[in-house]
């Protein structure tokens, strides 16, 4: 019996992150074909699918798991125990539930119940496209009798192929300034299509193309916000809050894999004094990540979407990519010059882990915001 037929009761009843650990065997058994081929790890999004997990985060009274983002988190690190690749793209969808969840249970007059209602019954994909566009926006939206037409390449759409909508958007220009629309993007649309960009460093199975919108038009009822260009509003605090402990607990379970791999070889060796010493290092840094995650899902549990908790996450995101970075760093080091081989494992973790420096936001802009916030200044426009 597979994996997938023996999990059939559903999320809520075995839990995800056990129902992750089942599915671990064979998307680890794929990840290697995935990374040389740069291929898109289009059979693990079905099992992910058969199993339940797609709707996880949707409320159970909308017919989903109704897990909540701790417990989401963890299954995502535990996929990326296996497959980081799956498990990166993956958040991507996870968080595109996470957020309409929280507005439904939250922001009553959100509506977001239409949507959520689909992803469970239809075991629907969610795709992203925030990293690319982020506060400012990107693409080009014209009004058409009964909607707007858009012109746009989302870059970074991780999990591409196996999407059924792109939640994203599209700048307009208006007399009182630029705008930018918020909707979501059927990709079965004739005008838009998945152009094969994704020839990465590392998370080489996401694929993470560019997606290439010429003309669809979008219902003007279909457009769920407009917003000032290039200033914070309060989804993209609801945004921060819950996307990004999903996306970064994909980063750490790489370097905790990372870690056990790196372990592992060097029991096999007698002591050595200076390789002690460099696991040791190794494992302060993984704790130092593992410490500020914890302290992003903690600060998304209490559910107060503002600046301040913003800053909390970006600062949490901060520490979790420099702590995971170097754990998985000296990981390699512990290890040894077999860590060299791609066939040890570690040398596609340490790709992998290196997209942690590249999602929103990065370095400068956070720490200019996480100053702004210390100092009591605006960050209205900062990101």
């Amino acid at each position: 019996m597979s994996a997938v037929s023996e999990l059939n009761t559903g999320p809520a009843a075995l839990g995800v992150v056990a129902i992750a650990r089942s599915l671990g065997p064979s998307f680890a058994a794929r990840a290697e074909a995935a990374d040389d081929g740069d291929a898109f790890v289009a059979e693990n999004y079905q099992m992910l699918k058969e199993s339940g997990l797609v709707e996880a985060g949707v409320p159970a009274d909308l017919g989903g798991g109704g897990i909540e983002i701790a417990e989401l988190c963890a299954m995502i690190k535990e996929l990326a125990h296996h497959c980081g690749s799956t498990a990166l793209a993956f958040s991507m969808h996870t968080h595109q539930v996470a957020i309409p969840a929280w507005r439904w249970t939250h922001q009553q007059a959100a509506p977001v119940m239409p949507l959520l209602k689909r992803v469970a019954a239809e075991r629907l994909v969610l795709l992203s496209s925030g990293g690319s566009d982020w506060i400012r926006g990107s693409g080009k939206a014209e009004k058409v009798e009964g909607g707007y037409r858009i012109t746009a390449q989302k870059i970074f759409t991780s999990g591409s192929p196996a999407g059924d909508i792109l939640m994203t958007g599209a700048v307009i220009e208006e007399p009182d300034g630029a705008k930018v629309l918020h909707f979501g993007l059927p990709m079965k649309s004739p005008h838009v299509r998945v152009a094969p960009t994704w020839k990465a460093i590392g998370m080489r199975g996401t694929g993470s193309n560019d997606v290439i919108v010429e003309g669809h038009v979008v219902p003007e009822e279909a457009v769920a916000l407009k917003r000032n260009q290039g200033e914070w509003h309060m989804l993209f605090h609801i945004v921060s809050m819950l996307a990004f402990p999903l996306i970064y607990a994909a980063y750490l379970g790489v370097a905790e894999s990372a870690r056990d791999i790196a372990v592992a070889i060097a029991k096999q060796r007698a002591p050595d004094p200076h390789v002690i010493a460099l696991a040791g290092q190794m494992e302060t840094e993984l704790r130092a990540a593992q410490y500020a995650h914890a302290a992003m899902i903690a600060t998304a549990e209490r559910g107060n979407p503002s600046p301040e908790t913003t800053n909390e996450i970006m600062i949490g995101r901060g520490l979790v990519a420099r702590h995971a970075i170097s754990a998985t760093e000296l990981a390699m080091e512990t290890a040894g010059g077999c860590a060299f081989y791609r066939d040890k494992g570690l040398e596609r973790r340490f790709r992998d882990v290196q997209g942690a420096r590249y999602h929103p936001m990065r370095t400068g802009p956070q720490s200019d915001f996480a100053g702004r916030i210390a100092l009591g200044l605006d960050t209205k426009t900062t990101f």
